[in-house]
């Protein structure tokens, strides 16, 4: 008889069933969580499918990932920069390799480095709230690839759009991508709003406008009515990122059972957003204004 027999004669069995008690419990705490999170993401008619595949392994490790290295950009600014920036932007960020500058726009990795830097306290307490509250179930049900490229191409689109909408600013904060989330959550709503329950839509509706609307209103408070002592940063990533949530992010997140590469919606998306790509640095080198 070798060790692992007498080991499991050697069990308790009292041990034996708690351990499958604690694995019940678990099983089911997940198993709520995910259909709670199926009913705020997803329509009824594909509800199932994602209930049949979901677990809780891995975890949604991009949204919070990049929640973590923006918080961890923050402090490092907040505590070994200027105090200042626990409040407003200072030197220490304005000098920073990560901002996006338009006298540093040769430096292209600053169009998606701005989204680790945040303009004081508020900035980057209200963009980590809004995406781990909309990244994290969107993650649990679309996974990180799809989540990151909707993100990203938030990022991106918020920075090229600032420098030709607003190009004698800088930009800060990781709201492109935030937006880009919001912006593709609320197209599925809105589109699918007839297979949800009324009163369930219409609130899922108010979360949005509530929520965008009172984080945009401080940001154009912020850049035209408050006073500034030092720099202004563009707002205009805000509705850039929202567009390309509205249509990458429509997208990515309506083809939740389906494979991309054979979606004709997605490459029509990726093909209009390569194109504003492609005007917006060729606006940069030969017509902005901040040459």
């Amino acid at each position: 008889m070798n060790d692992i027999e007498l080991e499991r004669m050697n069990t308790d069995p009292s041990d034996e069933q708690q351990n499958n008690e604690r694995k019940s419990r678990a099983c089911t705490n997940c198993d709520k969580l995910h259909k709670s999170i199926s009913k705020w993401i997803l329509p009824e008619n594909a509800r199932g499918t994602y209930l049949e595949r979901a677990n809780c392994i891995p975890p949604p490790l991009f949204i919070i990932f990049i929640s973590i290295t923006e918080l961890a950009v923050f402090i490092y600014y907040a505590v070994w920069k200027p105090q200042k920036q626990w409040i407003t932007l200072d030197s220490g960020v304005w000098d920073s390799p990560f901002i996006y500058r338009p006298d540093k726009r040769e430096e292209a990795w600053r169009f998606i480095s701005y989204m680790l830097v945040h303009a004081g306290i508020q900035h980057i307490l209200g963009n980590l709230f809004l995406q781990l509250f909309w990244g994290i179930p969107l993650e649990m049900v679309h996974k990180g690839h799809r989540v990151g490229l909707v993100y990203l191409a938030g990022v991106i689109g918020g920075s090229l759009a600032s420098s030709i909408f607003d190009p004698r600013h800088a930009l800060v904060g990781a709201s492109g991508g935030v937006y880009a989330l919001i912006g593709g959550y609320f197209m599925n709503v809105l589109l699918n709003f007839k297979e949800m329950i009324p009163l369930f839509g219409i609130f899922r509706l108010l979360i949005i406008v509530t929520i965008v609307g009172t984080d945009m209103g401080f940001a154009l408070y912020r850049r035209f009515i408050a006073p500034m002592n030092g720099p202004q940063v563009s707002f205009v990533a805000h509705i850039a990122g929202g567009l390309a949530g509205m249509s990458i992010g429509y997208v990515v997140f309506s083809c939740f059972d389906q494979n991309l590469i054979k979606d004709p919606r997605f490459w029509i998306a990726i093909v209009a957003y390569l194109v504003c790509v492609v005007f917006a640095v060729f606006f940069n080198i030969f017509l902005s204004p901040a040459n």
